[in-house]
Parts: C-alpha cells; structure tokens; sequence
C-alpha cells in the first residue's frame, strides 16, 4: 500500500511546522498544509488523512469536514471539556480516527506503566501527577496529565469530581487515601515532562517521562495517520497504535 496523502491542519504552528519537517524526514506526501484561513473543505478533498493540531475550538468543523469527505482522522488538539470531548468522539467514530493527547512513543508506553502500576500498588501509594510545559501553553493540566489522571481513576475506581485535587493552598487537612493531586508548572521552553510518584510509608516510587524535541509528538502523529487509513470506523487511540493495550 502506498503512503497516504496527508493534511496537515494547524500548518503554521509549532506543531504543524514539526509536522512538516517530520513528513520530509519520512518522505511521505503532503497533500495539504492549511491554516486558520484556509479553506480545509478543499484541502481535505486532496488527501487521504486529516492531521489537526490546529486550536481545540476548530476541532469540531475538522470532523464534520471529514466525515462528510469520508476521510480518516488524526486528532492531537486538546482543551476540550469532557462533555464536549465525548460529543465530538461520537461523530468523529464515524470514520477510522486516532484521538490522543500525546503521540510520544514513550509517554504511551508510561500510559501502560501507569495503568500497570496504579493495578499493583492500589490505594496504599499516594499517587500524585506533576506536569511542566513552557510559559506559551494555554490550558492545564495538560493533556497527557489528563490521560494519565483518566487512567489512575479507572484503576481506583474512583470518580473524577470527589478524588482530584488541582493544587493544595491554604489548611487542606490530612491528605485522604481516595485523593489524587495534580499539578500543572509552567515556564521557559520545557516541551513537556509528566511524573507520576506513588508514595507510600517507607518507599516512594516515580515513573517519568521528559520531551526534549518536539519532533517525537509529530513523528508519533505520522505513524498514527499511517496506520489509521486501513482501520474500520471508530475512535483508537496511541495505544492502539502501538499494541499496547491488554
């Protein structure tokens, strides 16, 4: 099968410049590069996969364009409310879509390490999530901390609205044993770090994973449009892409 003809959505920013530079590097065809601007419907009908790393309130017309078009989907913005995120995966399941924050080969496999470990510590381990990204991000916490909170919550079968805590400030008591910290630093030009430290009376152990070239998220996108062109309809994620779900 030849390489798919992708549309690089969001062309002019940092990731959408990493994108391209990445797409060279790998010699696969860019149908498209469009911005803010331009007109995607156009665009999209000259390629096989939409990647959008564009702004997440674009999102939305992204996947109306492609499923309209019958084209795959590769979808990296994020920012999205919860709500607003299951919306848009019930339409965006209609055509073959990878949805994920991160794309890093390594921060997925620290997705799998986290669940893995979350399973085998349990509530004994005080599990706390530290990111840092540089001072231009928008939102917080970030994505990938997202993820990984989604991910700890599953495990402990706790509910999001009782256990996070963003931040402590002020006399927060005694820290419950159904309670998982978060905590977003900005600053500089960090690209991303994520830590998830499980700590217990006597030991304390931390899974971490820190990018230095942004270059992994965009060659992680690629492969995820690469595979995602000869699935059936339906939302995956970076796990998928990687066979690293149980």
């Amino acid at each position: 099968m030849s390489a798919p003809r992708l549309i690089i959505n969001g062309a002019k920013g940092r990731m959408g410049r990493a994108l391209l530079a990445a797409a060279a590097d790998l010699q696969l065809p860019v149908a498209a590069a469009v911005d803010a601007s331009d007109d995607l419907a156009a665009a999209l009908a000259l390629g096989d996969v939409l990647v959008d790393f564009s702004v997440h309130s674009a999102t939305h017309r992204a996947i109306e364009l492609a499923v309209a078009q019958k084209k795959a989907l590769v979808i990296g913005t994020t920012g999205h409310g919860a709500e607003e995120k299951k919306k848009f995966a019930a339409l965006a399941a209609q055509v073959p879509t990878v949805w994920a924050g991160n794309f890093s080969v390594g921060v997925n496999l620290l997705f799998a390490l986290t669940r893995r470990a979350t399973r085998v510590l349990g509530a004994d381990y005080d599990t706390e999530v530290v990111e840092m990204h540089h001072r231009f991000k928008k939102d917080a916490p970030s994505g990938t901390a997202a993820r990984l909170l989604e991910i700890i919550l599953e495990e402990r079968k706790l509910a999001a609205a009782d256990a996070l805590r963003h931040g402590r400030s002020g006399i927060t008591g005694e820290r419950s044993p159904n309670e998982v910290g978060v905590h977003a630093l900005r600053g500089g030009d960090v690209v991303g770090d994520h830590t998830v430290i499980y700590a217990a009376l006597g030991e304390r152990v931390e899974l971490t994973h820190k990018a230095s070239d942004r270059q992994i998220f965009a060659r992680g996108a690629l492969r995820a449009a690469q595979w995602v062109v000869s699935q059936k309809p339906g939302v995956y994620d970076m796990q998928d892409v990687l066979g690293l779900k149980d």
